[in-house]
């Protein structure tokens, strides 16, 4: 018997714990250049953890692993020592740990592969009766042996494994003992031993080994076994191993005598030492490697029953290569095999490259290749397989059965497979998978150099060291390589240092793979309470033993039944069993295992924190910064991975309701350390950004720093550390435009921006502007920086005539364009209007004088106000609608403040004549005359015209100066309408400029008409305008005057009688002209003058037709209105004399004579014409007179003479008695209406008389 491994040396416990332990294999000649070129180094595409630490029971009393295999939610571990540990994954529990055999242990299987998926809630049960179980059980009660193992016995009782459906595997080992040992993880006593009596060093359970209970082996023998059957709990020998208790087993078994002790069927032999068999993960096809090739198989599963005989049939065979060394090393070269499932791979990050033109493959792959295609209709999904043998892997793909075509028509094949790729390397390999479609992970030995090598060929197949043997310390540390399988490109290479690497040859390294897990995938009844605890669904129903403490466990019920308590005793054991979740192991994506007597390696994929970890020891700040930018979740992450370290190794036993215990992530409370991850993700990225800020500035690299801070700093005490750091490197230019302008909390110190302004003040002005027109001023101290900008402009240093960059006064400019801007700001638009009336900003001074009403701010200096739009250059070449318009603002604003005496024009003329800008005072004068003044003025009133004329002709002489200068229309309306002005002075300015109608019009204002007629003839030889003059005039000695000195000239003559008309005496103008004068157009012009005349005497007669026909309607409407009678009433004059009156009767006085003598009697002064009575005071009818001085009782002038209107008048109401009537209103109209038409002809007394009666 071998012996056992040698003691872990010491130096191994310091490699325990989770560690990311990634060295480059490189030569100690090249070390020094690869440190130079260490800055330039590609991040890995992995990141590494050890697990050693975590399997202390594995490496117990100096024991060594020598098999491994990894699947679904397991972890099988065989050691030198015979032992076979089952550990639960993701927490590296143990589940089981059993004695299977003597010796070192060389294969392991597990059926079916990989095991379910955990359910938590079908799984309930099982764990609540493996804790019944357990509960009996006591560490010193002897009872059953715990592990099931033939070989011996455990020293101490294990709890049960819960029977839950990712538990009911059965695992297979095999050793250089010669013995297979079958075992269930459940059932300790469902156990098979089976001895071949040569070292078996591959075995393979059936997918459906619980049911057919079938294997396969093969060893140093060379034979690949089938075995099925068997009794549980029983030790057999096989019937291939040639002995007589074999063959008497064999043959008593053929007759029926022998108890089940399981067949064996050799299937194939004699082709050397069997090193691998692996079922593929269909069941369908089984691979296994010999000395001489790769074989492949169908096997007898899922076959229809007229396929039967196809089972156990060869598919394919690849030759080994025939290389130098392969004959000898094709034993010591242990082969590696991996059905592949594409759908646990990792995604590529990039698409594929090209695919690189494939190698030349043996003969055997040749003939595999011609094999006929499958056929479309039945083409189903193949199935991928990887081996690597030596330095060489074989990518191939296995088709399932198919339907020949062509000459093989009819013919169905039992599969076919097909070499996709092969890959050389200049390694040995040691394990091997693909990683992503298009990637492939490599386990590789390095062979140190030729003599080493050539040592490891001389080598036995058992090269696993051992205690006491003398054991060469020169092998390398093996590497990790991906390789991307379209290009054999090595895109990452790894070395592991792994413990007692030195010792160790090619064949004592092993990989393991956990494919990647997709999120759809788990069913969400799965999680809750297990996705706590193991950081991953698939992981849920490993974590078995542990849950027998933890709160969600059915254990802590309050159960009445003893099968439902637990021990404290036990169940402080089981929690001292428990131990922490290596978070990567936790993770959804693949994981790679790398196994090696002493020591254990986990290999996963480099995560956004494993990048930002990289970036910042490679001193890649910005990179770093950027990346938590984009993904603050790396921070919450590494968090959560922080507090899933810190969790306490013991489960607190809190009891909890089923509810919680299967509670999904919906029902799930946010975590009160929300908060504090997101503070956590901010105090993260400051501190890189410091480090970045501080990598710049040593750099030098001030532009980027400046960036930078934009970017990194958010609080005001680190952008006042760094503001003033580039203050003190006198690089504020750099940091200028990253200052925040935005208020901070607390804000910065004002005094930073004075000083930055200072520093701009003082060297560059441009870019002052530009700070002044973004930095809002509550930035900084107005007045400090005002009185900085002053200063400046009071030394000298700058002025309007300093030329700075080709521009002439640019800076003053700037400054002052400061000063104004700052000044306004502060609430002083007054003195802020002064610098932008300097400064001819028009925009700015008329916009403050119109919102601010401070026209009178700037009245010292009404010429620069009305310049505010004229440049010097248009003062030079402008025109003057040009100028005017570019003034008519200014001009308009100071015509409307003058008409409301603020601004006085007194003012403005005083300040524009001293100014020399006789042109604006024009403008202003002529719109102060039109009262031509801004918009909302322009809707003047009579008043406002007749006052803005008013203000004008206060400077009457000036006006006339400046209207005959510019406006010689406006001069002729200016003279028309005032009498401001001096006319001797007035005459003299139009005679200085030869303005004749002027002249003309002021010498008539003054008398001298003679004087301003012969101007007009003289000056103006205008016959037409000399006569308008006369005719205005109206003067005969004028016209004498025109007559006479136009009688010796025709043209004169003819203008005379073609336009003098009436207002001379023509028979005058002819008789005066001399005789036998030739006059050009004498006919026409005398014809002219006639049939004027006749059209004014037509004129004429028409005028006086229609006098006279309005005087007849004069008349008529004059006797119409005397005829008309009046009404009055009787009034007693006082202080009038009494008119004595003889006594006469009584009966005369009330009109007791008869009525003959009444009519005959002639009316008197004071009586009615109708019924001579006469007039009293209380008279109370209506009384009417007419202008013949006849009046009439209404009723009296009613009946005389009999009118027919009296009855209609009775009718509305006028009485008899008084002649009173109703007061209805259509009474009242009715009755005016007959009165007028009774008596409008006149007095009937006189109209009685005749016709012609005049009044």
């Amino acid at each position: 018997m071998a012996s056992k491994p040698e003691e872990r040396s010491g130096s191994q416990s310091q490699d325990d714990g989770l560690t990311n332990q990634i060295e480059e294999a490189v030569s100690e000649e090249e070390g020094e250049e690869e440190g130079e070129e260490e800055d330039e180094e590609d991040e890995p595409k992995l990141k590494y953890a050890r697990l050693t630490g975590s399997l202390g029971g594995v490496y117990r009393n100096g024991d060594a692993m020598s098999a491994f295999l990894v699947g679904g939610d397991k972890m099988i571990i065989g050691t030198h020592n015979g032992n076979v540990h089952v550990l639960a994954l993701p927490n590296l529990q143990t589940l089981r740990v059993y004695h299977a055999h003597s010796a070192s242990v060389t294969a392991v299987s597990i059926s079916p592969f990989p095991p379910p998926i955990p359910n938590p809630r079908s799984d309930a049960a099982a764990i609540k009766a493996a804790a019944a179980v357990a509960s009996h059980l006591s560490p010193g009660k002897p009872g059953a042996a715990s592990g099931g193992s033939p070989a011996g016995k455990s020293p101490f009782k294990q709890p049960p494994v819960p029977a839950t459906a990712s538990n009911s595997i059965y695992i297979g080992t095999a050793s250089i003992d010669g013995n297979v040992c079958v075992s269930s993880l459940v059932d300790p006593k469902d156990v098979l031993l089976r001895n071949f009596a040569r070292p078996v060093q591959a075995i393979a359970l059936s997918p459906a080994y619980k049911n057919d209970r079938t294997y396969l082996s093969g060893g140093l023998a060379g034979n690949l076994v089938l075995t099925v059957g068997g009794r549980a709990g029983t030790s057999s020998t096989s019937s291939t191993t040639g002995s007589a208790a074999a063959q008497a087993s064999g043959w008593l078994s053929t007759v029926g005598l022998s108890t089940n002790t399981g067949k064996d069927n050799v299937l194939h032999s004699g082709e050397g030492a069997i090193s691998l068999i692996k079922w593929s993960r269909s069941g369908d096809y089984v691979v296994w490697i010999n000395e001489q090739g790769i074989k492949i198989m169908r096997s007898n599963l899922h076959l229809e029953s007229e396929d039967l005989d196809a089972a156990w049939k060869r598919v394919s065979h690849v030759d080994r290569p025939r290389g130098s060394g392969w004959e000898e090393m094709s034993t010591v070269w242990k082969g590696r095999a991996e059905w592949v499932d594409e759908r646990g791979l990792e995604a590529d990050d990039e698409p594929p490259l090209t695919a690189k033109p494939q190698a030349p493959s043996s003969p055997a792959a040749s003939s595999l290749k011609a094999l006929p295609a499958p056929s479309k209709s039945n083409a189903k999904r193949p199935e991928k397989l990887i081996v690597g043998w030596g330095g060489t892997v074989w990518i191939i793909n296995v088709h399932p059965s198919t339907t020949g075509v062509g000459k093989n028509v009819g013919e169905k094949s039992i599969g076919r497979a097909e070499i996709v790729n092969i890959l050389r390397t200049d390694c040995i390999i040691s394990g091997l998978s693909l990683y992503t479609p298009s990637l492939l992970v490599l386990l590789a030995y390095i062979v140190p150099d030729e003599s080493n090598a050539k040592a490891s060929f001389n080598s036995s197949p058992e090269t696993t060291p051992r205690r006491g043997v003398p054991r060469r310390q020169n092998a390398l540390s093996p590497e990790l390589h991906l390789i991307d399988i379209n290009t054999s490109e090595e895109i990452s290479t790894d070395s592991l240092t792994m413990s007692r690497f030195e010792t160790l040859s090619a064949t004592d390294y092993h990989l393991g793979i956990l494919p990647a897990l997709r999120k759809n995938a788990v069913n969400a009844s799965q999680r809750g309470a297990f996705e706590a605890i193991g950081g991953s669904l698939w992981t849920a129903g490993a974590y078995a033993t542990g849950m027998f403490t933890s709160a969600a466990s059915v254990l802590s019920s309050d159960s009445r039944s003893g099968s439902g308590k637990v021990s404290s005793s036990f169940a402080s054991k089981i929690q001292q069993q428990a131990t922490v979740i290596n978070p990567q192991l936790a993770s959804l994506g693949m994981k790679i295992i790398i196994q090696s007597p002493y020591d254990c390696v986990l290999a996963t994929k480099r995560d956004l924190a494993d990048h930002l970890g990289f970036l910042l020891e490679r001193e890649k700040f910005k990179e770093a910064w950027e990346l938590l930018n984009d993904h603050p979740e790396i921070i919450s992450t590494e968090a959560s991975d922080l507090e899933s370290d810190d969790l306490p190794v013991t489960p607190t036993k809190t009891k909890a309701s089923s509810d919680d215990f299967y509670a999904d992530d919906s029902s799930a409370t946010p975590s009160s350390t929300t908060k504090n991850l997101f503070s956590a993700v901010g105090k993260e990225k400051r501190r890189i950004g410091e480090l970045w800020l501080e990598q710049l500035v040593n750099a030098n690299e001030w532009s980027t720093a400046a960036a930078a801070c934009a970017k990194v700093l958010t609080t005001s005490s680190r952008w006042d550390h760094w503001i003033w750091v580039f203050i003190e490197a006198k690089r504020i230019e750099e940091i200028t435009p990253f200052i925040p302008t935005k208020q901070l909390k607390p804000p910065l110190s004002s005094l930073i921006f004075e000083v930055v302004l200072g520093h701009y003040i003082a060297y560059d002005r441009l870019r002052l502007k530009e700070i002044l027109e973004e930095w809002p001023a509550e930035l900084f101290d107005i007045k400090s920086v005002t009185a900085a900008l002053e200063g400046k402009l009071e030394t000298g240093e700058v002025r309007e005539d300093t030329v700075e960059g080709g521009e002439r006064g640019r800076d003053w400019r700037i400054l002052t364009e400061g000063v104004a801007r700052l000044l306004l700001a502060d609430g002083r638009p007054r003195e802020a209007l002064k610098y932008y009336v300097r400064l001819k900003d028009a925009e700015m001074a008329m916009g403050l004088i119109k919102d601010y009403h401070l026209l009178d701010a700037v009245a010292d200096d009404i010429p620069g106000l009305i310049l505010l739009r004229v440049s010097e250059e248009q003062m030079r070449t402008a025109t003057i609608d040009e100028l005017e318009e570019a003034s008519s603002e200014t001009i308009k604003l100071l015509v409307d403040e003058a008409q409301h005496s603020i601004v006085r024009p007194d003012n403005v003329v005083t300040q524009l004549l001293d100014a020399d800008r006789q042109l604006f005072l024009f403008f202003y004068f002529r719109s102060l005359w039109r009262s031509d003044g801004s918009d909302q003025h322009r809707l003047a009133t009579d008043r406002i015209t007749t006052e803005g004329k008013t203000l004008v002709e206060e400077f009457g002489d000036l006006v006339v100066d400046l209207f005959a200068e510019y406006d010689r229309p406006l001069l002729m309306e200016f003279f028309k309408s005032s009498q401001s002005y001096n006319l001797e002075k007035a005459t003299a300015i139009c005679d200085a400029r030869d303005y004749i109608p002027e002249q003309v019009y002021l010498l008539s204002k003054t008398g001298q008409t003679k004087r301003a007629l012969f101007l007009i003839i003289d000056q103006l030889h205008d016959v037409s305008g000399a006569i308008a003059f006369a005719k205005e005039q109206d003067d005969p000695a004028l016209w004498d005057d025109l007559l006479e000195y136009s009688m010796d000239k025709p043209r004169f003559i003819r203008g005379l009688l073609e336009e003098v008309g009436t207002a001379i005496d023509p028979i005058t103008l002819v008789r005066r002209i001399p005789e036998g004068l030739q006059i050009e157009g004498l006919k026409d012009g005398l014809g002219r003058m006639i049939k004027e005349y006749e059209i004014q005497w037509s004129i004429s007669e028409g005028v006086a037709r229609v006098l006279r026909g309005e005087v007849a309607m004069g008349m008529d409407k004059l006797r119409t209105g005397q005829r008309r009678g009046v009404k009055f009433d009787v009034t007693v004059e006082k202080n009038v004399p009494m008119v004595k009156i003889d006594d006469v009767s009584m009966d005369k006085l009330d009109g007791a004579e008869d009525d003959d003598n009444k009519a005959t009697k002639p009316p008197k002064p004071g009586e009615c014409v109708g019924c001579l009575d006469h007039f009293r005071e209380d008279e109370k009818e209506t009384l009417v007179g007419f202008t013949c001085g006849h009046i009439f009782h209404l009723s009296c002038l009613l009946d005389y003479e009999h009118h027919p209107e009296r009855k209609a008048l009775v009718e509305f109401g006028v009485t008899e008695d008084t002649g009173s009537f109703l007061r209805s209103v259509g009474t009242k109209v009715t009755h005016a209406r007959l009165i007028r038409d009774h008596i409008g002809g006149g007095c009937p007394l006189e109209l009685s008389k005749g016709d012609d009666v005049q009044y």
